[in-house]
């Protein structure tokens, strides 16, 4: 709950150190990487989560356990790719915008959960699966549901 109740302030710090909103992006993103990679351990350590077997069940990982764990909610999981290395993370309610209502006009581009994106990624890295994960839709910007894609790159070597 803290973590939601100062996020806005630290998106509001970032936005006046910051003049291009691509600017706060990749620092949300980098401050997420950040996250993900010392989240890790701790996720692994408390969930008891055994290894993943397909980038499917990877996806399903972190939808039903991970944010449910961290977050309190549990998006859906859709494929979008023949090849199976493509998922969404469809967020019904985003508990980081539970205390914003819009974007400033001026801020358009600006993309105020960025941080998940690269939570997701230096998670998913730690345990050697490189990942595209960005935001494809965002109920901040007049979409119906948030979304998040995940496109699983390779399997990075051991």
């Amino acid at each position: 709950e803290l973590f939601v109740l100062t996020y806005g302030a630290l998106v509001a710090q970032l936005c006046k150190d910051y003049e291009k909103d691509e600017d706060v992006n990749t620092c949300l993103d980098r401050m997420g990487y950040g996250i993900g990679v010392r989240l890790i351990d701790d996720f692994l350590a408390r969930s008891a989560v055994r290894k993943c077997r397909s980038y499917s069940e990877t996806a399903d990982t972190i939808a039903q356990v991970a944010f449910k764990m961290y977050l309190g909610v549990t998006p859906s999981v859709s494929c979008s790719s023949a090849a199976g290395n493509e998922f969404s993370l469809i967020l019904d309610k985003n508990p980081l915008v539970d205390f914003v209502e819009e974007l400033p006009a001026e801020r358009a581009s600006l993309c105020y959960c960025n941080l998940l994106c690269g939570v997701i990624r230096g998670a998913l890295e730690m345990v050697h699966l490189a990942a595209e994960v960005t935001f494809l839709q965002d109920r901040l910007k007049g979409d119906a549901v948030t979304e998040i894609g995940i496109t699983f790159l390779r399997k990075a070597e051991d």
